[in-house]
């Protein structure tokens, strides 16, 4: 700005804004008290011998507040603030002891902070948000149901930056459900299909099922959805849609749309029933998550702390002893530890139990108490002539490469007279409430038609199941065999009449899960038995069906299946 002469008009308004004695005293008496107001404040957050904190717990650096400039002496003091700063201040909002740090914020609190999907208004969003407001018994129970997973999903999100309403994709997914089963025979909280486990190292064997493990599903998950992410260039509704029906799906239905020269944003896309609902029930969950009182739903309390810690065990370990020590029921075991199938950690790992944060102390003290040849329980078996590694394996549920290993035998050749180490269990099998051996004993009626046939020399499957008008198939079944093994003289077999042969029912078990499945072309009752891991007797028996006719494709079967016998 160029400085010149002031004209007459410039001075007098210079006058009209020349201010006195009076006018500044008032100004300053005004910043004394602005002044007073930081200093009330800095008090509030910055006591001395008090210790800040956020929400996670940690102690913040601490931060040097400048003390408030002192009033000239000359300057009467101001009126006393603190009365018309109470009566301004919500009541409740100071504490009274001032001295405690900072209550955690709800875990679902922490979740919403990191919400980065878009609010949709669509028809398809408003139809799932019905049903869930139409249904609050069931956000109840799946919330609570997710408190103890959600703060590990919570706190990954978070480490890589993902969008936080993905923590809440179980719920669609699975009710987060740990052995929740479909009829694409995709198993665990993130329902993974075996082979996509198997892209993401999600080991699925006799022993134990990956897919079903609450820490390894859950990366894995964040892995393809990251992954799915990038492939889409951060367009997270078509991520999630290829979460549901594959990345191939969703890539081909956008090159078909950009050849009609239509938009490829995911509403505008043709793709499977399934997932143009999987997207919009997500969407739903994110609106009344962000939001619950606008639609009159009040969610559950989730501690924003861990529920659970791993414990590494050192080695194999009975999981009816491990939960001894530990203090918990087995239920609570198998709701932590949901991948393992047999009433043991498997031979070669992983050797890793998830417990809650308040059992692990307890847990640690009793393994360090714990002599090694106690973790696992070992009995000698006699060989009997016409036993196999492989019978003798699945008589005490165990497999023959571990009897292998156990007993340093460098093939499966075995003599009759020898001794062989068994690991057997140091509990009765119902302990084992998850295990499959558990889970089969409780869905198989017994019905009054059993007989028993005591094996004499040259029988073999095929003689005795002929003999009693049964299948071969169904007579191993029934013995825990293969059709192929060999029969040791003077084994007891059970045999059923067709009629009165075990039929697994629905109880109620957290592992025995009904599922609608559509028959394919070129099913056979023997296919869909052997797919899912029952007996052709059972789809009659469910079914009503006439084992004369054909299936036809599109016809719906209900099965029910033993999830953790669903492997590979």
């Amino acid at each position: 700005m160029t400085m010149g002469k002031k004209s007459r008009s410039d001075c007098d308004s210079c006058a009209r804004l020349a201010v006195g004695p009076e006018t500044r005293i008032s100004r300053q008496r005004s910043l004394t008290a602005i002044f007073s107001l930081f200093a009330l404040f800095s008090a509030l957050f910055v006591l001395p011998g008090c210790a800040s904190f956020d929400y996670h717990g940690r102690s913040p650096a601490p931060v040097e507040v400048q003390a408030p400039v002192p009033a000239p002496a000359r300057i009467p003091p101001a009126k006393p603030f603190r009365m018309s700063f109470a009566v301004a201040m919500p009541a409740g909002l100071l504490p009274e002891n001032p001295c405690e740090p900072m209550v955690p914020l709800d875990l679902i609190a922490r979740a919403r902070a990191q919400f980065a999907l878009p609010v949709v208004e669509r028809p398809e969003v408003q139809r799932q948000l019905d049903w869930y407001v139409q249904h609050p018994q069931y956000f109840e129970r799946v919330l609570t149901r997710a408190g103890k997973y959600l703060y590990f999903t919570v706190q990954e999100l978070e480490r890589r930056g993902m969008p936080g309403e993905l923590a809440f994709l179980p719920i669609v997914e699975s009710a987060f459900d740990p052995f929740a089963y479909s009829r694409s025979r995709a198993s665990g909280l993130w329902q993974f299909i075996p082979g996509t486990g198997r892209v993401y190292g999600l080991r699925q064997d006799w022993w134990y099922d990956a897919r079903r493990d609450v820490e390894a599903s859950t990366l894995a998950a964040l892995d393809y959805l990251e992954a799915l992410g990038k492939l889409f260039e951060g367009n997270w509704l078509l991520a999630i849609a290829g979460y549901n029906t594959g990345e191939g799906n969703v890539i081909r239905a956008v090159r078909r749309n950009l050849q009609a020269l239509r938009p490829t944003e995911f509403w505008d896309l043709k793709l499977p029933l399934e997932t143009r609902a999987y997207v919009p029930k997500l969407l739903a969950l994110k609106r009344i998550i962000a939001d619950p009182a606008a639609f009159g739903l009040t969610l559950p309390a989730i501690p924003d702390t861990p529920y659970f810690v791993a414990v590494e065990t050192g080695g194999q370990i009975d999981l009816a002893l491990a939960a001894e020590l530990a203090g918990l029921s087995m239920a609570d075991l198998y709701a932590l530890n949901p991948g393992h199938n047999r009433w043991t950690t498997p031979p070669d790992g992983p050797h890793r139990l998830l417990v809650p944060v308040a059992n692990k102390d307890r847990l640690l003290a009793g393994l360090a108490e714990l002599p090694p040849e106690n973790r696992v329980r070992w009995q000698r078996h006699h060989i009997q002539r016409g036993e196999s590694l492989g019978s003798i394996a699945r008589h005490y549920r165990t497999t023959a490469a571990f009897l292998q290993q156990a007993n340093r035998l460098s093939g499966s050749l075995i003599r009759a007279g020898d001794y062989l180490m068994i690991p057997s269990a140091t509990a009765s099998a119902e302990h084992y409430s998850m295990s499959e051996q558990a889970r089969l004993q409780r869905a198989v009626n017994t019905p009054q038609g059993q007989l028993s046939h005591r094996v004499r020399r040259g029988d073999n499957l095929w003689s005795i199941a002929r003999a009693h008008n049964v299948s071969t198939r169904e007579l191993a079944k029934w013995n825990g065999m293969a059709p192929g093994d060999t029969l040791a003289v003077g084994r007891e077999l059970v045999i059923w009449s067709s009629a009165d042969a075990p039929v697994a029912v629905a109880t109620g078990s957290a592992t025995n899960k009904r599922i609608q499945y559509t028959v394919q072309r070129g099913d056979s009752l023997y296919r869909i038995s052997t797919r899912f891991k029952v007996s052709v007797p059972q789809l009659i028996e469910w079914n009503s069906l006439n084992k004369n006719n054909y299936l036809q494709p599109g016809q719906r079967l209900v099965l029910y299946v033993d999830v953790t016998r669903q492997t590979g």
